[in-house]
């Protein structure tokens, strides 16, 4: 690792800090969305059971005992069950509303760090070769042909760090940026069910 550091200079070490914080923000994404995954159809029959009985406050503690997207759109659905449907309807898009951040949250970070870092390498390299050009120039054309072929390995090297960064940064991104997606299309299409969810149980 000093040895990397050493040979890249400044720009070897962007690159290690960029790859720390990408590997933070996918173990941290990964766990939250570890955290919030439940049993859809499971939790939509609890609630649904305990609503027609008119058991709101049994149906507000499961949806406090599982946090997840669904159940805080429900929780809020219960909350302003007295007011009209469009109203309710409208607490509940309000509320799916403010999830998309919380899904998304670090993605922007992640992103910027799959594109930067390859170009952080790039940069490296380019300066590198400048620099090794610029010793084998000063030996007015008496320069020995291994260190320029070593200056420019070791340019290299910064090149390769920012790709092998960058390749699982930009899969990670994909894969995470797809299952926000999934989990947003999956909350607007629960709306109507949880409207009727709410209507079964005042009826």
């Amino acid at each position: 690792m000093l040895e990397l550091l050493q040979k890249g200079g400044v720009i070897m070490g962007l690159i290690l800090v960029l790859s720390l914080v990408a590997a933070v923000i996918i173990v941290e994404r990964l766990i939250y969305f570890r955290k919030i995954r439940v049993d859809e159809e499971q939790m939509i029959n609890r609630l649904r059971a305990a609503l027609e009985k008119g058991h709101y406050d049994e149906a507000a503690s499961i949806c406090d005992n599982s946090q997840s997207p669904i159940t805080n759109l429900m929780k809020v659905g219960i909350d302003h069950r007295q007011y009209s449907e469009s109203e309710i309807k409208e607490s509940i898009m309000n509320a799916a509303n403010l999830e998309i951040p919380n899904l998304e949250r670090f993605l922007p970070a992640l992103g910027t760090v799959a594109h930067i870092a390859p170009l952080l390498g790039l940069l490296g390299t380019v300066t590198g070769n400048i620099e090794a050009f610029g010793v084998l120039g000063s030996f007015a054309g008496g320069g020995d042909p291994m260190a320029l072929a070593s200056g420019i390995a070791e340019a290299l090297l910064t090149t390769a760090a920012g790709i092998v960064v960058a390749i699982p940064a930009i899969i990670f991104y994909n894969s995470l940026v797809s299952r926000v997606n999934h989990i947003i299309i999956r909350l607007e299409n629960r709306v109507s069910e949880l409207l009727l969810l709410l209507k079964s149980g005042g009826e």
